[in-house]
């Protein structure tokens, strides 16, 4: 069931039925659905759901259900499942034949492409990046002529390092910032990432934030690059955070020099 994403007016009353009619409610943060039901003044069992208990609490859960209990699973904000656990839960209950129900309800994610201004017919969600540079450097990568139009879920202290990452391997693009969407200090910033990247160097953000990316247009314009602009080229993504061995290897991909050529030059340029 889905969740007020910061506006608690936007919880429908089908969703404050179906948590009064419910026996247990699975939360990720049972604090956070707590504040939840007690605006609405319901009063149910709570159990917490996440991404480190979710196996052990998952057959407890099942359980229940099938001793004929009705469980509601909730987000913390939006819609469970859209970057937030609960998929191995449904995929269980679908196995088991239990019979599953909907309640839709608010999604940072579709608020977000609504107010893009960014073409809406097809999109991916990409939700977060990670952590791990290797892994978010290969999925940025492999996006890079994804044409369709690109959601990213970011958190505040990571939105420079995200931004500086995905300029530099799509360029410049189109990009809207949602941020805070449905609370007070709504924003919302129509802007590219070069001028995001410029803004946030010494703007601190706060708050959650959406990203809506500008497909690739489909044509690649090819450029023939010499060796000092090479080099220049991975000096670039170095400064940007790459290691010198990454910025080469990312460099010799563009530009068709060798990466030993290019590593060995990068640095003896420093």
């Amino acid at each position: 069931m889905g969740t007020p994403i910061g506006n608690l007016k936007d919880f429908s009353p089908r969703a404050q039925e179906a948590l009064k009619k419910a026996d247990l409610i699975a939360a990720e943060d049972t604090r956070v659905t707590r504040k939840l039901l007690n605006y609405f003044d319901i009063s149910k069992p709570l159990i917490s759901y996440f991404e480190y208990n979710k196996k052990a609490r998952g057959k407890i859960i099942i359980g229940k259900i099938l001793d004929g209990k009705i469980c509601v699973l909730v987000s913390d904000a939006g819609m469970p499942i859209i970057s937030d656990p609960g998929e191995e839960l449904v995929q269980e209950c679908a196995q088991k034949s239990i019979p599953i129900e909907v309640v839709p309800g608010p999604s940072a994610l579709t608020a977000a492409l609504a107010v893009s201004g960014l073409p809406s017919g097809r999109f991916t969600f990409e939700g977060f990046l990670s952590t791990n540079k290797a892994v978010r450097r290969r999925h940025i990568d492999e996006l890079r002529t994804e044409k369709r139009t690109m959601i990213f879920y970011e958190a505040p202290h990571k939105l420079a390092k995200t931004l500086s990452d995905l300029f530099a391997s799509f360029g410049d693009r189109k990009l809207t910032i949602a941020r805070e969407m449905t609370k007070i200090h709504e924003e919302i910033i129509y802007t590219t990432l070069k001028d995001a990247i410029d803004r946030y160097k010494d703007e601190k953000p706060r708050g959650e934030i959406a990203l809506v990316i500008e497909g690739s247009k489909g044509c690649e314009i090819t450029v023939e690059y010499n060796m000092e602009q090479a080099v220049a080229f991975a000096k670039n993504l170095s400064a940007q955070g790459y290691s010198k061995s990454d910025a080469a290897k990312r460099a010799s991909h563009e530009t068709k020099f060798k990466r030993s050529v290019i590593y060995k030059a990068l640095i003896e340029s420093i």
